[in-house]
């Protein structure tokens, strides 16, 4: 195994560039996407629709919509800090508040791991409609993106990671250890504020999943879904004040208040760094066990942490697994929750690479 602690050098050595023929080193990966997906959108003739395009490329660009990311990263920071400081200077947090805190990253953060990247991004199984729903739902109250706009976007990653248009790579800036760092902080946050959700771009990346009625019901109330993920917790810790007995209108506001920070803000700032670090930290700290076109890593620490995303190296070399964790080792909650499921009759068409492709692949 090639143990790497650090980077070495600002940008990595990759042996492949990207190309369709690396997507599909593996067996299994044919059957992921219609090859539609990797080809350009048609340039348009009429002048009319070169206009549209334009405005609409404008907007997604514009100062509004930059805001509104803005707001995404820092409140959910705000209400960590916020819920931090009470705890510590009044003890006002309850075992209530610390159980949606948990209870709600690992409901959202598998909604984005089973959901979001491998049941749909990559296919990497198939699933029934109520499962396919709620682990949908899941993701879209992690509050890190419509499901539709965040698998576009992360099979572009796939397509150029590491290399010239991979929306959040952090190799792709100049020496020195300022750039170094100008490069984590695009690859863990800053590429949020580029316009990488172009609606230009849907009908290239994931045209099959702009046919499931289901998924852009989701996608088109998506707003809802972020609201109904802060107010959900704030409603259950207001409930769970009535159940004192000398409740009164102050203590259900300050129970809703700390359902909304712990359960609400707190949850989505956990699940939003986590996500973020594996394309950060993912890229740049830990080890490589299988040959892929990127500098993709795996990390243990964020292995455990992120339901098995953390063995990201592994996925990059095998983008359609099921499972990440692909040693005895590496534990992968999100597969076990997938396995479960496959045993229940609930899942089918589950990917795995054989061992041939595994020994093939192996750096060591």
């Amino acid at each position: 195994m090639a143990s790497v602690t650090g980077p070495t050098q600002t940008k990595p050595v990759i042996s492949e560039p990207p190309t369709r023929a690396n997507l599909t080193a593996t067996d299994s990966l044919p059957s992921e996407i219609s090859p539609a997906f990797l080809h350009q959108i048609p340039i348009e003739s009429d002048s009319a629709t070169q206009a549209s395009n334009v405005a609409t490329q404008a907007n997604e660009d514009s100062i509004a919509r930059r805001l509104v990311i803005l707001g995404t990263v820092l409140f959910p920071l705000a209400g960590l800090i916020a819920a931090i400081f009470i705890a510590s200077q009044y003890g006002m947090v309850r075992w209530l508040d610390i159980v949606m805190l948990v209870g709600g990253w690992y409901l959202t953060g598998m909604g984005i791991t089973i959901g979001y990247h491998r049941m749909l991004t990559h296919r990497s199984f198939e699933t029934v409609t109520p499962v396919r729903a709620f682990w949908t739902a899941m993701g879209a109250f992690a509050v890190e993106g419509s499901p539709i706009d965040w698998c576009m976007v992360h099979r572009k990653h796939h397509q150029f990671s590491d290399h010239e248009g991979d929306p959040h790579s952090p190799h792709l800036h100049d020496g020195g250890i300022v750039n170094q760092l100008k490069g984590f902080w695009h690859s863990h946050t800053g590429w949020l504020f580029n316009s990488n959700w172009s609606k230009l771009e849907r009908k290239k990346y994931v045209p099959d999943l702009l046919e499931d009625k289901m998924l852009v019901a989701i996608d088109d109330h998506y707003v809802t879904w972020v609201t109904a993920s802060l107010l959900i917790p704030a409603a259950i810790g207001g409930a769970a004040a009535l159940l004192t007995p000398d409740f009164s209108l102050t203590s259900i506001a300050a129970g809703a208040g700390l359902g909304l920070l712990w359960g609400g803000l707190a949850r989505v700032c956990v699940s939003h760094h986590i996500t973020w670090s594996i394309n950060s930290i993912c890229h740049i700290f830990g080890s490589q066990d299988y040959k892929s076109s990127d500098d993709s890593r795996n990390n243990i620490f964020f292995g455990f942490l992120s339901h098995g995303e953390g063995w990201h190296n592994n996925h990059h070399a095998f983008p359609t697994s099921a499972r990440h964790g692909l040693k005895w080792w590496q534990f992968d909650l999100s597969w076990v929750v997938i396995r479960t499921l496959e045993r229940m009759g609930l899942a089918w068409n589950v990917k795995l690479p054989s061992q041939k492709q595994l020994d093939s692949r192996a750096l060591d």
